[in-house]
């Protein structure tokens, strides 16, 4: 039997995995969407550990890792519904749409490690931080997910999400704008 357990994220070692995680889905998954330029100079695989260890002093976003034995395999970071212009390094101008979502939980970044896709470990994650949004109080809870993300899109589906007809528009240089779909799920 598998060793799984989660890890709440509150060390340098936790946000250090969670980031690498983290830029090893956007170099997968992102690839075709996101301006290559951009990909090279910025996702970086320590490039989230300062907002990680932010939103972690501050109580803003709470980071959950799953670890497998010794190996974290996936992480997530979710908390209320981002209403600021919260935008973990994004682009300026970035803006995530949240006002009518202001009493919502967010899963505001989920990432499974690209080699440890398939092996039911996202689904396990999401469920344990959906479980903590409606024990801190949040029985509706969304995430946005890339348009064109079709597998992800499927996954959140399975998982009792389902796209509420809103989106955010993210610029990326080059006038790339990728499109970011809510999915809700309410409980």
């Amino acid at each position: 039997m598998e060793d799984l357990h989660f890890v709440d994220a509150c060390t340098d070692e936790h946000f250090q995995a969670m980031s690498l995680i983290h830029a090893l889905g956007w170099r997968d998954t992102y690839v075709d969407a996101v301006p290559a330029d951009y990909m090279a100079r910025e996702i970086t695989d320590g490039r989230w550990v300062p907002f990680f260890r932010e939103d972690y002093r501050t109580g803003r976003c709470h980071g959950l890792l799953l670890y497998r034995g010794g190996t974290p395999v996936a992480c997530i970071n979710y908390g209320p519904a981002r209403t600021e212009n919260y935008n973990a390094g994004e682009k300026e101008g970035s803006r995530f749409p949240n006002e009518a979502y202001a009493d919502w939980g967010e899963l505001v970044s989920f990432y499974t490690h690209p080699a440890e896709r398939g092996k039911g470990y996202g689904g396990l994650l999401i469920e344990e931080a959906v479980r903590r949004l409606h024990a801190s109080g949040f029985q509706k809870v969304f995430v946005f997910v890339l348009r064109e993300n079709e597998g992800a899109r499927r996954f959140y589906a399975a998982h009792g999400f389902s796209w509420d007809g809103t989106h955010a528009d993210i610029p990326f240089p080059h006038g790339t704008i990728c499109v970011d779909l809510r999915y809700t799920r309410e409980d």
